[in-house]
């Protein structure tokens, strides 16, 4: 978002973001009353960002967890210098991407580091069972599920996620894009920063979705993410249309059976049909209330 946009935009939030000279002194979080007084801060602000949402015209937010609020504050009381993971899942096509690359820009502009992370470079190797069935379209028709749970490496992704929580550096995989199935090991050198992204549908399966701080599932409409995946199969993957068509079927019933279950979980459900800047606004709203006490 352009610095001209983001003063437009802000004017709708002028009521709500705090001024610099607004920012309160960080209690002391050694004593039980100093933590009562910042948590009750950070969950009057953020309840107080959620009645403004609901007025709008189209939300960004559909859903908030009933105890969210009260535990995301309570972490960020009890551990502050604590690694934050953020996952964010959703159906395929509903814009789980764009939102992580937002974020990135919001948080990167407080000059704050921000690592962002795929779990679609958690696939499992399947070249060897594509060089049997001749292709993956091949492998696929013949009963090869690739959004299942058993088709990702979990249990090095939670592994790598531990570690990037506490602090450490770590060498993710990378699946190939390119139709081999192949996964090279170690290929990615990804670097523990204050907050951590993570994107994908894997990141809400069984094994992996207990380690992440914030979980965030994003929602489109079926017509706008078909549009984008028809899309975005032609011109950047070259499949023809009655493929992209197939593979869209597939997408349907994947994400009724692995991806939807995980919405009634979420700590917050986002609007993926919402604007672009409006969503950078509360995300810049929320970035200020998290760090708008002083030490």
């Amino acid at each position: 978002m352009t610095c001209i946009s983001r003063i437009l935009v802000g004017k709708n939030m002028e009521s709500l973001i705090q001024k610099e000279s607004d920012k309160i002194y960080k209690p002391d979080l050694n004593s039980k009353s100093g933590r009562e007084l910042l948590a009750f801060y950070l969950q009057a602000q953020f309840k107080q960002i959620f009645l403004y949402d609901k007025k709008q015209k189209t939300p960004i937010i559909n859903a908030i967890h009933p105890s969210f609020i009260s535990r995301f504050t309570k972490r960020i009381i009890s551990n502050p210098s604590k690694r934050m993971l953020i996952g964010v899942t959703g159906e395929s096509a509903s814009g789980k991407s764009t939102l992580c690359r937002e974020i990135k820009n919001v948080i990167e502009e407080k000059n704050m580091p921000v690592t962002v992370l795929s779990t679609d470079n958690y696939f499992n190797d399947i070249s060897k069972l594509i060089q049997k069935y001749g292709s993956f379209d091949s492998l696929t028709d013949n009963g090869y599920d690739v959004d299942a749970p058993t088709s990702f490496q979990l249990d090095i992704l939670r592994q790598d996620l531990e570690d990037l929580a506490d602090g450490i550096d770590i060498k993710a995989p990378m699946y190939l894009p390119n139709g081999t199935g192949v996964s090279v090991p170690k290929a990615l050198d990804v670097k523990s920063q204050k907050i951590i992204v993570v994107e994908g549908i894997a990141t809400m399966y069984e094994k992996v979705k207990d380690v992440f701080d914030i979980k965030i599932y994003v929602e489109t409409d079926n017509e706008l993410r078909k549009s984008r995946f028809i899309s975005r199969a032609i011109q950047e993957r070259n499949q023809d249309e009655e493929n992209a068509l197939k593979h869209w079927q597939y997408i349907i019933n994947a994400g009724e059976k692995y991806v939807k279950p995980f919405r009634r979980e979420a700590d917050l459900v986002l609007n993926g049909n919402s604007d672009l800047e409006y969503k950078a606004e509360i995300l810049e709203y929320i970035y200020n209330i998290t760090n708008n006490y002083q030490y």
